[in-house]
């Protein structure tokens, strides 16, 4: 077995390794959010709103007070029904971690192919493009999965945190995916374009590691 493989097989172990800590390492104590509901549903306090202020835009249409969720009576806004959505949040945010994951060894397999395919080998052409399609699927689904699940209780707290950090990230490498795309469409016609076209997708291929680690560091 070459060298080449055994780096390749050595890093596949570490994102294996890697993404299982950060799964196991989920937060299963109770959050403030949950206390706060715990205590509006209890009567203990039933002055406070049960949604955010601010909350993203795919958020606002789905589960805002006049959102279309809210047309569903097993979504209808009461803080019962609003443990369901944080409880449905939780879950859905769980799986958009481990989809990073998959979705971060999958831009890892499609640069060694790509990094292969720019030296020369145009055989990989075809793997090339059906690895794009898989990051594509995956990336898209774990950026979904975030984008429209339920919104939690209370606002952001002003100041610096990992979370504004890792939303910042988001859109770098939202942006990154997007032009990604864009450049690797015109290809075809235009080779030229083929250095902004790597260098978008180790835009996108950076800001989006970096949002993992930060969430979790």
């Amino acid at each position: 077995m070459t060298s080449k493989h055994n780096h390749r097989i050595l890093l596949a172990i570490l994102f294996t390794g890697f993404a299982f800590q950060v799964f196991c390492q989920v937060d299963t104590t109770k959050s403030s959010s949950q206390n706060l509901l715990d205590d509006i549903i209890s009567g203990q306090d039933d002055s406070t709103a049960l949604l955010p202020d601010k909350m993203p835009y795919t958020q606002r249409v789905l589960w805002g007070q006049k959102g279309v969720m809210r047309n569903f009576d097993f979504f209808e806004l009461t803080p019962q029904k609003r443990q369901r959505e944080l409880n449905l949040r939780r879950n859905m945010l769980v799986t958009h971690q481990v989809a990073g994951f998959i979705t971060l060894g999958s831009m890892v397999a499609q640069g060694i192919v790509g990094a292969q395919l720019y030296s020369g080998r145009n055989n990989l052409k075809d793997a090339h493009s059906m690895l794009g399609v898989g990051v594509n699927v995956a990336y898209f689904t774990t950026a979904g999965l975030s984008l429209f699940a339920p919104p939690k209780m209370l606002d952001d707290r002003k100041g610096y945190s990992s979370i504004k950090l890792h939303k910042i990230l988001a859109f770098v490498h939202f942006s990154g995916m997007i032009l990604t795309n864009v450049l690797a469409s015109q290809l075809e016609s235009n080779s030229n374009l083929k250095p902004y076209h790597r260098a978008a997708a180790f835009t996108a291929f950076g800001a989006f590691a970096a949002s993992i680690v930060v969430i979790k560091f």
